[in-house]
């Protein structure tokens, strides 16, 4: 019986329709170079390069940057205000993409 507001907790947070989505690093690109969510939502993104680290920086932020992402690894960003998220990997500026919060 101790479990009910366990399972409560998450049937509660499953009803929000909060979303994780990914973003695969791979070929020095990001993909999808642009992805649009909801308000809530949060944007995975995994570094499945064989040999180089990666990482992703908000310019228009201050320069708020994630920690390099080795191979295999993974970083978290939920997004609770809408607007037009641009971002780029901080070694490796070329790189490119955005995050559009609806």
């Amino acid at each position: 019986m101790k479990r009910a507001p366990a399972l409560l907790a998450l049937v509660a947070f499953s009803a929000f329709g909060q979303t994780t989505h990914d973003v695969v690093i791979e070929g020095y690109q990001f993909v999808p170079a642009e992805l649009t969510i909801r308000t809530g939502d949060t944007v995975k993104w995994s570094n499945r390069e064989k040999r180089t680290s990666h990482s992703v920086l908000f310019p228009a932020e201050g320069g708020r940057e994630s920690e390099r992402l080795f191979p295999d690894e993974s970083w978290l960003r939920q997004f609770n205000q809408p607007g037009r998220y641009l971002y780029h990997c901080g070694p490796h500026p070329e790189m490119k993409g955005v995050i559009v919060v609806e």
